[in-house]
């Protein structure tokens, strides 16, 4: 079969998975316990000021 040929048997077989749902999964939420931190670094000027920089080289 050249590239690019027709196959029905493919197409019904991919057709087929495509149609498939797959519920087997566990669908309920994790719950995720703990403590997020950001670091929010430099102020907001010395980033603009740090942009400038690299934008005149």
């Amino acid at each position: 079969m050249s590239m690019g040929a027709y196959d029905e048997d493919e197409h019904e077989r991919r057709e087929r998975k495509a149609s498939s749902v797959d519920a087997s999964f566990d669908d309920e939420r994790t719950e995720y316990r703990g403590d997020v931190e950001f670091d929010s670094g430099d102020s907001t000027e010395d980033l603009l000021d740090q942009f400038r920089e690299i934008k005149s080289e």
